[in-house]
This record gives C-alpha cells, sequence and structure tokens, in this order.
C-alpha cells in the first residue's frame, strides 16, 4: 500500500482507519456517502464571487480580492492547495493593497465542502500569517467543522492518488 503521506501527521488510530478503508475499498463509499456531490464552481469568476461573499460575510476588514483563480499546476510546483498573496503599495498618498487567492485546480472536481476549507485557509491568513490557535480559532468560526473537513480533503486526495494508479 502506497503511503499515507496526506495524513502522515495524525494520530495512529486515525491511519489505521484509513488503512481499513483503504484495504476494504471502502475510502471512495465513504467519501462518497458523506459527500455525494461536486461544486459547480468551475470558472474563476465564479469562485472570485464565491469566495468574494465569504470574505464580506466573515472577514469585513479584510481588503478587496484583487484575483482569485484556479491553478493547476499548484500542488506540483509548491506542494500547496492554495496560496494567497497579500501586497501593500504606496501609490501618491495612499496605501494600496493587492490580495489574492488561487486554488488548485484539483478542487474543481471536488465537493464544496472541500473547496471551502482551502479557501477559509487561505482567507484566516489574511490575518494570522502562522499556524497557531487563532488561526484555528479563525478557521472554525468560518467554517465550524473545519477540522473533520480538513480530514476528509486529505483522505479524498489520498483516495484520488489511489485511483488515478491505478488506472
Amino acid at each position: 500500500m502506497a503511503g499515507l503521506k496526506y495524513i502522515s501527521h495524525y494520530p495512529e488510530h486515525i491511519q489505521d482507519q484509513a488503512k481499513a478503508l483503504i484495504e476494504a475499498d471502502r475510502l471512495g463509499d465513504y467519501l462518497k456517502q458523506k459527500y455525494p456531490e461536486a461544486h459547480q464552481l468551475q470558472s474563476d469568476k465564479a469562485l472570485y464571487q464565491y469566495v468574494t461573499e465569504l470574505k464580506n460575510r466573515h472577514m469585513k476588514n479584510v481588503g478587496t480580492l484583487s484575483q482569485v483563480s484556479y491553478n493547476s499546476k499548484l500542488k506540483v510546483l509548491k506542494q500547496a492547495l492554495g496560496i494567497h498573496t497579500h501586497q501593500s503599495r504606496v501609490q501618491g498618498s495612499k496605501l494600496k493593497s493587492h490580495n489574492s487567492i488561487t486554488v488548485a485546480s484539483v478542487f474543481k472536481e471536488a465537493p464544496l465542502e472541500f473547496l471551502r476549507m482551502i479557501v477559509v485557509h487561505e482567507l484566516a491568513h489574511f490575518k494570522e500569517s502562522d499556524h497557531n490557535k487563532a488561526f484555528y480559532q479563525l478557521c472554525t468560526h468560518m467554517q465550524p467543522d473545519y477540522h473533520q473537513v480538513e480530514l476528509d480533503m486529505r483522505l479524498w486526495l489520498l483516495w484520488q492518488e489511489l485511483e488515478n494508479n491505478e488506472s
């Protein structure tokens, strides 16, 4: 069996449960039952609208998002599933900010909960740069089941990889 790289930092009992699902060929069934549908946010424009709505609902004082997009090379190049950038520039007597979020294209085919988890994670970085207690509190404020969805998303990535290796 391939290594459990997406969940290697989780406790052993969780890894054991994942291994049991994989060995019984039931990981896909578990995920499909829990998250039956993929979302319909296929374009960068639709993603931008979705992310802006989330930002406005939970983080009104974060500046306007300049760009939100999918990127097919993100996972390969940066070993990341999402990236946020924040730049502040002086233009004359004003301070202009440029905020952007890039999401790995693999999430075009994912359930909405997984896409939301990635977006929530990247939005939280606009307030908290480190993965600390305040960061995760902000994530759970925006998505109360954040930690469970993160685990399930990692299992989904593992399942996708296993499926691709079989074909």
